[in-house]
């Protein structure tokens, strides 16, 4: 996405940028969006932490019926 932006275009993008918000705002702005990246990064891993810890609860016992495999994966 961005390398299409190229160095010029960014160069312009954060001179609009200081001239709408200010210079006193930009660091705001920017911690805002770390903290926001930051956070959805997290939520990102937890979700896929959930998704492995699930599909390791749906290995179930199969012994009992007599088969080969002592663990059959349920999908």
């Amino acid at each position: 996405m961005l390398s299409s932006i190229g160095i010029p275009g960014l160069i312009l993008i954060l001179i609009i940028a200081l001239v709408i918000f200010g210079p006193s705002k930009l660091p705001e702005i920017g911690r805002a969006f770390g903290r926001t990246l930051t956070e959805f990064k997290s939520a990102a891993k937890d979700l896929t932490k959930d998704e492995d810890e699930d599909k390791k609860e749906k290995v179930v016992d199969v012994s009992a019926r007599g088969g080969d495999e002592a663990l059959k994966r349920v999908n």
